[in-house]
């Protein structure tokens, strides 16, 4: 990755801000920060601030010249909808709480570009004060960036409707990325965006994970299990768990990241089965440094976020998918292309069902599966390359390179 220095039109140094809504789970954070770090290393002289929703935030480090605002948490409760996760606020007056911080932060930090995680008018709308008085202000540049897949076409159209997403996409946004390559998916398909629109969109590729200093990986060999946040992990740990306690020399052993979301009672009952298999699977409860359990370990078998797909690639590690099915497909779209290209095995409840057998077969299969790398197509993990490029145009500074 190239460096560069960058002075924005007014003289001072560039500013990025990030907007990540964060409901639940790690996704958004870790995308969110994962570019901040591409962008401030790419411009020594450039500063990030995300603002996030995330409750565990602060158990992440930032890199320099990269900090976080923490906005007031929202949860989503099992009937769908939401509410506050610990103040006590009415959902109407978190919103209001929540948007009012953002519009401030805003204000006083005075972003060059400011880059939006997914939802165009924020979490139920909260983001539309501030993009409209940017809007007037007329100095910073507004991206959209949306991961590779979001839903189902039909499902996403109506979801986008009720929110009335398209029309803040096209009035607002400058740019719209994609972290994700047109030719596996395009996760715009059915939405009824205007030509001009369609027109500012970039396939960036998707987003290499920081392969740099890598900390002392556990004993090997073993394989890495990793729900995510962990938050709808439950069927697929249980599912490794049955999977090594039925067979009793499957091998390697695995270590096990929960995740923070992960319920305490269901974590409390999966801890009592790992300590009866005797050392055959281990279990940490959050792993802020995953990528050096990525490195080290001989396969990995996850779920189908968007985070863990890019380690996968970054790391080229052999893969069993186990995607969720709701609440939306996202996962399950991302991992079946993912097999038909041959860049991950899928299992997949209807087909292969969620059972013991079903794993214990997957994970002896594993070391006999092709690396990821095998399968590559020019450009895939080219995203972090791509989305500095677009920072440096759209300050105005060097000239636009193509990328991947």
């Amino acid at each position: 990755m190239s460096r560069h220095s960058t002075a924005t039109p007014s003289g001072r140094t560039p500013r990025i801000m990030f907007y990540s809504h964060d409901t639940f789970g790690l996704g958004h954070l870790r995308r969110s920060r994962a570019l901040a770090a591409a962008i401030t290393e790419a411009d020594p002289t450039a500063s990030a601030l995300i603002l996030t929703g995330s409750p565990v935030a602060g158990r992440f480090t930032f890199p320099r010249r990269v900090d976080h605002v923490r906005l007031p948490g929202v949860t989503k409760r099992a009937d769908g909808s939401y509410a506050a996760r610990t103040i006590g606020m009415g959902i109407e007056e978190v919103t209001e709480l929540r948007s009012s911080l953002i519009r401030t932060a805003v204000e006083q930090y005075n972003p060059d570009v400011l880059i939006v995680d997914k939802e165009p008018t924020g979490f139920r709308g909260e983001l539309l004060p501030s993009l409209e008085m940017l809007e007037q202000q007329g100095q910073a540049k507004l991206v959209l960036g949306l991961r590779d897949v979001l839903d189902e076409p039909e499902v996403l159209a109506a979801e986008w409707a009720r929110k009335e997403a398209i029309a803040a996409t096209e009035r607002f946004y400058h740019e719209i990325w994609v972290y994700g390559l047109r030719s596996i998916y395009d996760p715009t398909s059915g939405l009824p965006l205007n030509a001009q629109t369609q027109a500012r969109m970039h396939w960036t590729g998707y987003l290499r994970r920081d392969l740099g200093p890598i900390g002392e990986p556990p004993e090997q060999p073993y394989i890495l299990i990793t729900p995510g946040g962990g938050g709808d992990g439950k069927a697929m740990v249980n599912q490794v768990l049955s999977a090594y306690e039925k067979d009793p020399d499957l091998q390697p052993r695995a270590v096990l990241v929960y995740g923070p979301f992960l319920s305490g009672d269901l974590r409390a009952e999966f801890e009592t089965r790992v300590a009866a298999l005797g050392g055959r699977v281990t279990a940490v409860g959050f792993e802020s440094q995953i990528e050096t359990l990525f490195a080290g370990a001989a396969g990995v078998v996850c779920m189908g976020g968007y985070n863990t797909f890019c380690e996968v690639l970054s790391f080229d590690k052999r893969a069993v998918i186990v995607p969720r099915m709701v609440p939306r497909l996202e996962q399950w779209i991302r991992a079946s292309r993912a097999e038909d290209l041959g860049l991950v095995r899928m299992l997949d409840e209807t087909r292969d069902g969620l059972s013991a057998d079903a794993m214990i077969q997957a994970i002896r299969a594993l070391p006999h599966q092709p690396l990821p790398s095998q399968a590559m197509t020019s450009g895939l993990l080219n995203g972090l390359d791509y989305v500095t490029a677009r920072i440096s145009a759209l300050l105005g500074g060097a000239q636009e390179r193509a990328v991947g």
